[in-house]
């Protein structure tokens, strides 16, 4: 495998290390709440409560997961984290409720678990677990994604067959996220094509830069200046434009030398 190869293979767990931590998480949550015999289910065996919370646990990192890229369309997590956690919980909740109900059937499969009746007992205990994992996954995600410069006899990094033909052979500033396209910064100007930035993070490998907030990838050969302001750092980039620096990745990035 060469460098460009593996530097790509590391992009890619990092942009999955959301989903790992998520899961991490909830088993971790899961196996707690075995031990203590969480819910009343103290009249269990160990091994059955860790059968039960294991694979419940593991459907909602799941779901919760599916449910974060959709309110992180909506939400800037970055500067409303607590709203952020409130509206992951509404919306994972009900679903998984329902999901909680139905394997707390299938598993005891007694009148008591599986009556339609019963669902709403499930509500509290879900949104009361639910709530916590969300607090830790939104607090816990600081870490942004680095893209590392190609050595010597590496394949050049895959985004810059995308540039558009007005743009080829110009050096890439920056990568901003606009709905469902991304703006390309360049030394000859900006242009827009149809990308996701997590896809593109993946082919930025190659060329040495980060993620400085969750819309933008900026190039560290592009800072030219940072600039701090209500609590907030914004980098000033070759040419005049400013890329902001969330809170979430200042810290991860002044340890890196960006400024």
């Amino acid at each position: 495998m060469s460098a460009t190869e593996t530097g790509s293979h590391v992009v890619r767990i990092a942009i999955d290390k959301r989903l790992l931590r998520g899961i991490v998480v909830a088993l971790a949550g899961g196996v707690l709440l075995a031990l203590t015999g969480a819910f009343g289910m103290h009249d269990v065996s160990l091994g059955f409560r860790l059968a039960y919370w294991s694979p419940v646990m593991l459907m909602g990192a799941l779901w919760g997961h599916l449910c974060s890229r959709l309110v992180e369309r909506r939400l800037d997590i970055d500067a409303r984290p607590w709203l952020s956690v409130a509206a992951l919980t509404l919306v994972i909740s009900g679903p998984l409720a329902v999901m909680v109900w139905a394997v707390t059937g299938w598993f005891f499969d007694d009148d008591r678990s599986v009556t339609l009746s019963r669902l709403p007992d499930f509500l509290g205990p879900v949104l009361v677990v639910t709530g916590t994992l969300s607090a830790l996954n939104v607090f816990l995600g600081r870490t942004p994604v680095q893209t590392h410069a190609a050595a010597a006899g590496d394949r050049p990094a895959r985004f810059l067959d995308r540039l558009p033909f007005k743009l080829r052979g110009s050096v890439i500033r920056a990568v901003q996220s606009e709905d469902h396209y991304l703006r390309i910064h360049t030394d000859r100007g900006s242009d827009l094509i149809l990308m996701r930035l997590s896809d593109a993070l993946t082919e930025l490998e190659g060329l040495e830069g980060a993620q400085t907030h969750r819309s933008w990838w900026v190039a560290k050969d592009a800072v030219r200046g940072v600039s701090r302001g209500d609590g907030r750092a914004t980098l000033t980039l070759e040419g005049g434009l400013e890329a902001p620096v969330s809170r979430r990745y200042a810290k991860a990035l002044r340890e890196a030398g960006w400024y």
